[in-house]
């Protein structure tokens, strides 16, 4: 959903497939997507829904086509047959054949195509990891980046929980570096933290500096604490524009300089307990 939004601000089109029919137009709204210019479908087989995003390709119409999701995809003799009728391997061969066509058009059109999957355990897997996801081995081949995403934790106040910190590794990257993590915040009811992330990279890049609680730009203060510093930010779009064209081209410059070690908790995130106001989730 948010990479909707953003495709939308920067003026491109976006075609969202949702073969799970759990599509929510008002959360849509409320994360930004402009449903005027949403282009939307509700396919009831497999089939049609790669049908679908192999004609927006040819077509040369969008810039980005999500399916929602890859587990949901069903094959038509399934959907046409019996409940309790074995079709074995049907799902895979038909993201095979249909993925042989999608790289061919989406390459020629400039389209991203943006799959959304689910995990899957193996069976009878004594050693290694059971883990897999849905679809066979096409996709996997076929993908320019994938990226596994994982709930780390659960963010509470009291007993409270208003949303989830994530982590985010990159498993495969055909156009750089693979297996770099991420973690950002997730609220219930808004979505992605994205002020949060914002600042956070913009202190480790040093666009703001922390002198005890209160941030810095330069020599100008601007908030005590986090929860101030986002507030700040979030009534003063200007503001919040010109830092985040700082961060991405100090990021552009050196695409490293926010990393950190994920795995050795060197970046486990603000106390997001401290100063939040649950009115504004």
């Amino acid at each position: 959903m948010h990479a909707c939004a953003e495709i939308q601000r920067l003026g491109g089109t976006v075609a969202y497939i949702d073969v799970e029919h759990a599509f929510d137009r008002m959360y849509a709204e409320r994360l930004g997507i402009n449903l005027e210019n949403f282009w939307y479908s509700q396919p009831m087989t497999g089939e049609e829904a790669l049908e679908v995003m192999d004609e927006l390709c040819r077509s040369n119409v969008c810039d980005l086509v999500v399916i929602d999701s890859v587990a949901a995809l069903v094959p038509r003799a399934e959907l046409e047959g019996d409940i309790g009728n074995v079709q074995i391997g049907s799902q895979a061969r038909l993201l095979s054949q249909a993925l042989r066509k999608l790289s061919a058009s989406a390459a020629k059109s400039k389209t991203t195509l943006f799959f959304i999957n689910q995990l899957r355990n193996k069976i009878g897997v004594m050693f290694g990891n059971p883990e897999t996801t849905a679809g066979g081995q096409a996709l996997k081949y076929y993908s320019t980046v994938r990226i596994d995403i994982r709930k780390k934790e659960t963010l509470t106040q009291g007993e409270y929980a208003y949303g989830n910190r994530v982590r985010a590794k990159v498993v495969k990257n055909k156009v750089a570096p693979p297996h770099k993590e991420a973690l950002f915040e997730i609220y219930f009811g808004r979505g992605i933290d994205f002020l949060g992330g914002l600042v956070d990279t913009a202190e480790r890049l040093k666009v703001l500096t922390r002198r005890g609680a209160w941030y810095y730009m330069g020599e100008a203060r601007l908030g005590q604490g986090r929860e101030k510093m986002l507030q700040l930010l979030r009534e003063d779009p200007e503001r919040c524009t010109a830092i985040e064209a700082t961060v991405r081209e100090l990021l552009k410059a050196n695409p490293d300089a926010a990393l950190v070690d994920v795995e050795a908790g060197e970046d486990d995130g603000p106390d997001q307990t401290v100063g939040l106001d649950l009115d504004d989730l």
